[in-house]
């Protein structure tokens, strides 16, 4: 297997693109550290990954608190001996237009979308840069790249993400941590379950390929740039979207 023996932290593990990024990982002998908001949540898919004859914790983490997730990180040290890989999943919405968004709406999406995956990554640097090794992959989107009306908020901190991931990439390489971003467009999740069906079909008509993208051709780069054939590749910015944006 390609990641056997490694253990990697998922955050947002629970559902959709990150239960599927944990599930893809861990079939390739990878023990997962799943996060969510709550223990439950994270406890959700324990089954499922357990079954593929590897390890898993599930933990309930505020990824907005640095003192909680510099907790957690240190409970997955003790627990798993290290941590290689680092997946910054979790992420939400608060769509409005610019002028009806309060400070709430545009505060908590930063929080949780960026300086969550600050926390993170801020904590997992000790521990990678000590043992020279480690892979941090940062989940974007193509709205970070190319703005949405009524979506400024998760715009900003989906750019910012780039913008620090790059930034984190230069920072480390030579301690062999390389930092990347994958950028889905209209992936089938629940966020996009709830779009009105005349939305949906004015979508595919701009995706070339014609159909809305599955949370498994996000994992499956995911996975690609976890093993070893992308040790060579960091601070680059992948899209995954149908063509949406050739």
């Amino acid at each position: 297997m390609k990641l056997s023996n490694q253990t990697a932290i998922v955050t947002g593990a629970s559902r959709g693109i990150g239960k599927a990024i944990a599930l893809t990982l861990a079939r390739e002998g990878c023990n997962i550290a799943g996060v969510a908001r709550s223990a439950a949540s994270a406890d959700s898919v324990a089954g499922e990954i357990r079954a593929l004859g590897v390890k898993f914790s599930g933990y309930g983490v505020d990824i907005a608190s640095s003192s909680a997730v510099n907790e957690c990180v240190e409970q997955v040290q003790k627990e798993f001996g290290g941590i290689d890989l680092l997946v910054n999943n979790a992420g939400i919405t608060r769509d409005t237009l610019l002028l009806r968004m309060s400070d709430a709406d545009w505060a908590t999406v930063l929080q949780t979308n960026l300086t969550g995956a600050f926390n993170w990554t801020r904590a997992v640097t000790r521990p990678m840069m000590k043992a020279r090794k480690g892979k941090i992959i940062n989940v974007g989107s193509v709205i970070g790249l190319h703005g949405n009306a009524g979506q400024a908020n998760y715009a900003a901190a989906k750019a910012g993400l780039v913008g620090f991931s790059k930034s984190v990439a230069k920072e480390l390489a030579a301690r062999n941590i390389t930092c990347n971003v994958i950028c889905p467009g209209f992936i089938q999740t629940d966020m996009t379950a709830t779009l009105a069906e005349e939305l949906k079909q004015k979508l595919l008509e701009q995706i070339p390929l014609k159909r809305l993208g599955a949370a498994d051709d996000v994992a499956a780069l995911t996975l690609f740039l976890s093993g070893s054939g992308a040790d060579y590749i960091t601070g680059q910015v992948f899209t995954v979207d149908g063509g949406l944006f050739i």
